[in-house]
């Protein structure tokens, strides 16, 4: 059975370049637009399988050309599309992104199929979260999925691992089947109440996390890099420097590498030094999982930059 499965969303993303973003009210010209496959789950599941890691991932798309279309593309990467639903009667869920000059974005997304991944609508896929290693997760599905499939794995004794994003109030209840989380700062901040601000009160919301029964945390801080806490004891991985022209996949691209670098036994430093070459690199290009590098570019990065 697949090592790594990723249970999230799978996205067309709407994709149009903008100066900067527009006012309430006002009408701005852009450019470039295009559609591309996205989707917080499926970013993360691609960058995954085209990281080398064995993988497995469990979704919902719509009964449309982008969803059938989704579902041989993400077989093609590499990944066992067993759990990859198709949806009769459904679009495939939909995301509208503007992206500024700068590099920064703004999403605005609708479920649609993505909704339809209920508790019952996994559990024909259960053993696959039973006999892998570990569950990564996002927040654009049902919650009470995500719930029902950490106890699942909680219970199978299958590492879960949350990135909590978008940004949203979770339940203890939830926080306590956590094994490691992976917020930016403002989720950070959405989950304890504390500002992140620097590396002082990056320690301050790990500990609070810590005291959810979240054993490892780990706060990504953009282009300083990311601070790891375990065992209540942290450190700052610095990341890399590049030009960003778009940064919509970089959290989801150092996710998926993160847990291929896990999977292989890399040591966590490492791995975390692997998961920030592969979103440096993704940030340097537009598009979701257009921008998602292969292994063999990773490593080419990380020797370039010894």
């Amino acid at each position: 059975m697949n090592k790594l499965v990723v249970l999230g969303s799978v996205n067309a993303d709407h994709v149009l370049q903008v100066a900067s973003f527009p006012r309430p009210g006002e009408t701005l010209h852009g450019h470039s637009y295009c559609v591309i496959p996205g989707g917080k789950g499926a970013n993360q599941a691609v960058a995954a399988a085209r990281l080398g890691a064995d993988i497995a991932f469990i979704a919902c798309v719509g009964d449309d050309s982008f969803g059938h279309e989704m579902r041989e593309t993400f077989a093609k990467d590499g990944m066992n599309t067993d759990g990859v639903m198709i949806e009769k009667d459904m679009p495939t869920g939909i995301a509208m992104i503007q992206v500024a000059a700068t590099g920064e974005n703004s999403i605005a997304i609708s479920a649609e199929a993505n909704g339809c991944l209920s508790p019952a609508r996994i559990e024909p896929h259960h053993n696959l979260i039973k006999q892998a290693d570990t569950l990564l997760m996002q927040l654009e599905t049902p919650m009470a999925t995500i719930e029902a499939a950490a106890k699942v794995a909680k219970q199978a004794g299958t590492r879960v691992v949350l990135n909590p994003a978008p940004a949203q109030p979770l339940s203890d209840d939830l926080l306590q089947h956590i094994d490691m989380i992976t917020p930016n700062e403002t989720e950070a901040e959405l989950l304890t109440g504390i500002k992140v601000t620097d590396t002082i009160s990056a320690q301050k919301a790990a500990d609070a996390l810590h005291e959810k029964g979240i054993k490892q945390v780990m706060i990504t801080l953009g282009s300083q890099g990311v601070w790891v806490s375990e065992n209540g004891q942290g450190r700052q991985v610095p990341g890399f420097r590049v030009d960003a022209k778009d940064t919509t996949a970089a959290g989801d691209t150092f996710n998926g590498a993160l847990l291929t670098g896990l999977q292989e036994k890399k040591p966590m430093d490492d791995a975390i030094r692997f998961a920030h070459a592969s979103a440096a690199i993704s940030v340097t290009r537009m598009g979701a999982q257009t921008s998602i590098p292969h292994r063999r570019e990773v490593e080419r990065f990380l020797i370039e930059h010894q």
